[in-house]
């Protein structure tokens, strides 16, 4: 059972969702078991591949879908409740926004599902477009805004009411490289006013950049959870890389037994390294085959190292399961 602990945002215990798809009403299981929790002024990336699950999970915590068993709190409230409410926003996926609308009719109309009126509604829409940094844009009709455009403004639409959470679903996807770091910094602002920042994703770079931590869905199940920086060092393989300029045939029949890779370009041969250890023995080859070391460069393990492992490790798909 889950305790309304306030220091956790959101709590997320053994949740599940099975559908029924096609005429015979074939049980497909999109989430199965999910347990994660989500702490206060934090950003929690919830990353996957397209299908993993990530969208059904971040609609049954908004309540939109209800899960077929497990449970869900936000704020230590069960999903749905208005007291949740009232602390969250919310940008999904596939956003509809009102194409002949500007971005200042955009937000006001939000804004009064709100509550908010006059110049207290006013205020809030120029704070908000100044936060975003739509305010030149703020007369301009949506049919016309750029993707990034769109995604700025819709993340304006789920501050509108203060909100302490914030989830958006894929919020970088199909955006240009420009797109996706004015998204980041604008995550980045929520983080710094002590705002608690909730999103899905499948572009790892991004996630490892942003989030304090994260967890990796796969074919609906929960394969990683944790700090960035302890995911990566788990994992971490401690590979060096080097480039060596003529090196003889039997300086490279030495280095073969140390390294995990090989390859000859020209005259030049860049040989990976199980691990540092191997460092000062394929030094000591080079130096008695006198050939020339170009450069020397340790491997950064990363989020997507990860992901490839616990991709690989994966169960093959089954019929039942999505």
């Amino acid at each position: 059972m889950l305790s309304p602990v306030t220091d956790h945002v959101v709590q997320i215990e053994a949740i599940r969702k099975v559908f029924r798809v096609g005429f015979w009403g074939r049980r497909v299981t999109a989430v199965d078991q999910v347990s994660l929790d989500v702490r206060r002024g934090e950003v929690f990336g919830f990353l996957g591949p397209n299908g993993a699950g990530k969208t059904t999970t971040l609609k049954m915590l908004m309540g939109l879908i209800y899960p077929t068993s497990g449970q869900a709190r936000i704020f230590g409230y069960p999903v749905g409740d208005p007291a949740a409410k009232a602390k969250l926003g919310f940008l999904p996926e596939s956003p509809y926004f009102y194409d002949y609308l500007t971005s200042r009719e955009f937000l006001s109309f939000y804004g009064h599902l709100f509550g908010l009126w006059g110049a207290a509604l006013n205020k809030r829409v120029d704070e908000l477009l100044d936060l975003v940094g739509m305010t030149h844009a703020r007369d301009l009709q949506l049919r016309k805004f750029s993707k990034g455009m769109l995604q700025r403004v819709g993340i304006a639409q789920a501050l509108i009411n203060d909100p302490e959470l914030v989830v958006l679903d894929e919020p970088m996807s199909g955006l240009d490289p420009i797109g996706r770091k004015e998204v980041r910094d604008l995550i980045f602002r929520l983080k710094e006013s002590g705002k608690t920042v909730l999103f899905s994703s499948h572009i790892l770079h991004d996630a490892e950049l942003l989030c304090d931590r994260v967890a990796m869905i796969m074919k609906g199940r929960l394969v990683a959870c944790g700090p960035v920086t302890e995911l990566i060092e788990q994992g971490a393989t401690h590979q060096v890389e080097m480039v060596v300029d003529q090196l003889t045939a039997e300086g490279l029949e030495h280095l073969r037994p140390l390294s995990d890779k090989v390859v000859t370009q020209g005259g030049r041969i860049m040989v990976v390294l199980r691990s540092s250890q191997q460092v000062d023995g394929a030094l000591d080859v080079i130096r008695a085959s006198k050939a020339t070391l170009v450069s020397l460069t340790p491997h950064k393990s990363s989020l997507e190292e990860l992901f490839i492992r616990e991709a690989k490790g994966m169960p093959a798909q089954t019929e039942g399961r999505a």
